[in-house]
């Protein structure tokens, strides 16, 4: 049997720090709560939602395992306001199963984004980010992802370990239930260097220097005859503009 390793977790206080260091983080759930200055009961509210998630219909490796959604944001200092729609894009050289693809995904639910932990979430990770990388506008993409085990096993990040040629990345676990595998693993993007383990404990979270290392998550499959799944927020965190094609 495969023991799950848990994640070394940073002190929110000592979060910059850490990703200067090493280029990557995980917080503890009430360590996120602490930083975004919410509670647990509002983050909890938020997980209803990916029970409501669009099936995934780009998938190049014809599986049928991911649903999402995805809505796009600037955030300026304190102000955030949600883009109009767009569709999610990247490049080859980040994503060689999808890249160079128009990929249009339903619209985060409005009530969702209307909540005031959504606001604070998305401007909490901002400053972070301005703390590293200076004071300017984030083009953050929000995707809410549900893999499950509909065909026997299911890919969190089926083009690989990868970058997502932005600036930062953060991913949330937001449910897991009647699964294993799901290992997360982190590498620095120019040396052997690297850590891996599990996220187990709802809205545990994992913050990435996208410059400085690459990241994948393995299958999982199910525990018992029944359909597993594991629910995620990832959040892109980009400088001067979202990316496009040309």
């Amino acid at each position: 049997m495969t023991i799950a390793l848990p994640p070394p977790f940073t002190d929110p206080r000592l979060l910059g720090e850490a990703l200067r260091s090493t280029g990557h983080a995980a917080l503890n759930p009430a360590g996120l709560a602490t930083l975004i200055d919410a509670n647990a009961a509002a983050l909890d509210a938020l997980g209803p939602s990916w029970n409501d998630l669009p099936p995934d219909t780009y998938l190049r490796d014809g599986g049928r395992y991911r649903r999402r959604r995805h809505s796009c944001f600037v955030v300026d200092a304190a102000e955030v306001t949600q883009a109009p729609h767009r569709a999610h894009w990247q490049p080859v050289e980040y994503n060689a199963l999808h890249g160079g693809l128009e990929r249009w995904f339903e619209p985060m639910d409005a009530a969702v984004v209307a909540r005031p932990v959504w606001t604070s979430m998305l401007r909490s990770l901002a400053g972070i980010c301005s703390s590293l990388k200076g004071a300017q506008p984030w083009y953050v993409e929000a995707h809410q992802f549900r893999i499950d085990t509909t065909d026997g096993i299911g890919r969190p990040t089926p083009e690989g370990a990868h970058r997502d040629g932005v600036d930062f990345v953060v991913v949330a676990l937001v449910d897991r239930a009647g699964v294993k595998g799901g290992e997360t693993r982190v590498f620095d993007a120019d040396g052997p260097t690297g850590i891996r383990f599990t996220m187990t404990e709802p809205w545990t979270t994992l913050l990435l220097d996208d410059e400085r290392v690459i990241h994948e998550t393995t299958p999982i499959q199910p525990l018992q005859p029944q359909v597993g799944h594991r629910d995620t927020l990832v959040l892109t965190f980009r400088a001067n503009g979202f990316q496009g094609p040309g």
